[in-house]
């Protein structure tokens, strides 16, 4: 037993540290979910597995009021981290680059003091850990498995370090895009670089790719809309005297919903391959599917927003604007069942909590992790 919640919310920082220590990437998490149920034991909360590395806590079952579940993500990203915190990656190429760790412990905590006051929870409590955010559709496996059954609503949340700390977003409607990826083979013919008159020049035809898909966004989305197509790699290696046989264009696109991606990706296909044609190479376009737009429900985002106004104060709310063009596998659940996510500020003016996610000296600020905890057992109806 715990004498106050500022014990649980040490230990739960301690255990952040832990999983920082150890990360690991999408669809690897067995340490990290082995070290999850380790601390659920410890505590007597029962628990189920699903897709592998995913664990979903259970209290209150035998009430009668809505099941409510909240989640935080487990895994970590292909990055060599270079901050210089005591508990800094002991892997190679391996961090906590996007707070997943502080997500992971923020729900240990809740889920510590519920269930030190499982007898006045009015209603059934599912507490989701889920592997697999970062590209691997865990959300979508966790939900094939089962892990919402019998569930009414979910929330979620994600640290933001453009927020600013004490202040959180979480609009009615979408609050994060949708996304996908698009890889574009340029096929041609390569020879000497003084004769470039007998060959097929991918390279060039790359390059005039590139420039073409910007007037995607420029002239064939409405300036209501908002979408990105970003132009992140061209692969074209050969010798400075050497025109190569094959280049490639890969890249991302986001979107706030199932029209606009589908409009993009044509447009994507049809732009490159009239390219490819006018510069005499073949193209081989793939299109790939990643995430949907997380778009929250009214009612649950109204109650987030209400939740938020009690824990961080009056001036809770930022005015960055929404919807954030990063993606998140939430939109699973928020596809299945009602419910909200918001994104809630991390950035105190110390520097390592103002990097970007994803960002090799980026560090999920601990000073979230009892104000978010609260916040999510005040969602779960539970009079904190």
């Amino acid at each position: 037993m715990y004498k106050n919640f500022d014990e649980v919310v040490e230990f739960a920082t301690n255990f952040r540290h832990k999983l920082h220590e150890n990360p690991e990437l999408t669809w690897q998490e067995n340490d990290t979910a082995k070290a999850i149920r380790e601390i659920l034991d410890m505590h007597n909360i029962e628990y189920k597995t699903y897709a592998g590395t995913g664990t979903v806590g259970v209290l209150a079952q035998d009430k009668k009021g809505p099941h409510i579940a909240l989640r935080g993500d487990i895994d970590a990203l292909p990055l060599e981290e270079k901050t210089d915190v005591a508990y800094k990656s002991t892997k190679p190429q391996c961090m906590h680059a996007c707070g997943h760790d502080g997500h992971t412990a923020t729900l240990i905590a809740a889920a510590i003091w519920l269930k030190q006051n499982e007898d006045k929870l009015p209603n059934p409590i599912s507490l989701v850990f889920q592997p697999a955010e970062e590209g691997g559709h865990g959300a979508k496996k966790m939900i094939e498995e089962g892990c919402l059954e019998g569930v009414d609503m979910i929330f979620g949340w994600h640290n933001w370090p453009a927020i600013k700390f004490g202040q959180a977003v979480c609009p009615d409607g979408t609050v994060m895009a949708g996304n996908g990826t698009f890889h574009i083979t340029l096929k041609g013919q390569g020879g000497h670089s003084s004769q470039p008159e007998i060959c097929r020049d991918p390279v060039l035809a790359a390059s005039a790719v590139t420039m073409a898909l910007q007037q995607i966004v420029a002239r064939q989305i409405a300036p209501q809309d908002t979408a990105v197509v970003s132009v992140t790699s061209i692969d074209a290696k050969s010798e400075v005297t050497v025109i190569p046989d094959i280049a490639k264009v890969e890249g991302s696109i986001r979107v706030p919903n199932k029209e606009i991606k589908e409009k993009v990706f044509k447009q994507i296909k049809q732009i490159t391959e009239s390219v490819a044609t006018g510069y005499n190479v073949d193209v081989d376009v793939e299109l790939r599917d990643r995430y949907n737009a997380t778009i929250n429900h009214e009612n649950e985002a109204s109650k987030v927003r209400k939740v938020l106004s009690e824990t961080l104060g009056e001036n809770w709310k930022s005015d960055i604007a929404t919807p954030i063009m990063a993606s998140e596998d939430f939109s699973y659940y928020l596809n299945t069942i009602p419910g909200a996510f918001a994104l809630i500020g991390s950035d105190d003016g110390e520097e390592k909590h103002q990097k970007a996610c994803h960002n090799v000296y980026y560090d999920f600020n601990d000073k979230l992790i009892k104000p978010v905890s609260i916040s999510l057992m005040k969602l779960a109806n539970f009079d904190f």
